[in-house]
């Protein structure tokens, strides 16, 4: 199976597309969909979507994962958050790819053991897990925690909420 996990934002989204295998999973693709702050939000936005649209059809992930909105201090950023991730849902959908989200705290624990862990323990253990050797950004890392969730909830039959389909 194929996933695409995604950490969405609009200045930076982050991708990792996953290939799940009896073995371990392999990272396929990672990377950056970067806009300018100084664009309007609904550019900004545009940008997301096609570059999301363009990755879905380059690599035919099968299914999106992606965090749930988490409480922030700051409720523009929050918001801001939420568009880019309607924009992620959207672009899945519109590919017939079905969307799975995730509580940020359960990422963590799936990839740290530590539901708590801070972003740097994070990042380290993607790349111990998938023995990548380069640094990641820290937003491809975290897309590809996500997608890495998705593949340990299955693999443990312990997938919460049931998939969104078109």
């Amino acid at each position: 199976m194929r996933i695409a996990g995604i950490d969405p934002g609009t200045i930076i989204t982050g991708i990792g597309i996953l290939d799940e295998s009896a073995k371990e999973p392999k990272l396929v693709f990672s990377g950056i969909i970067r806009t300018s702050q100084k664009e309007p939000i609904a550019k900004r936005l545009r940008t997301i979507f096609g570059g999301l649209r363009t990755l879905f059809q380059e690599w035919k992930p099968e299914v999106v994962a992606l965090e749930n909105v988490f409480y922030q201090k700051d409720f523009k950023a929050a918001v801001k958050v939420g568009e880019a991730r309607a924009v992620a849902m959207l672009a899945a959908t519109l590919n017939g790819i079905p969307v799975v989200e995730y509580p940020p705290a359960r990422v963590k624990q799936s990839i740290s053991g530590n539901g708590r862990a801070a972003k740097d323990q994070v990042q380290y253990m993607v790349r111990q897990i998938l023995g990548v050797r380069g640094s990641l950004s820290p937003d491809s890392a975290d897309a590809i925690a996500v997608a890495l969730c998705h593949i340990h909830s299955r693999k443990f039959g312990e997938i919460e909420k049931e998939m969104s389909h078109v």
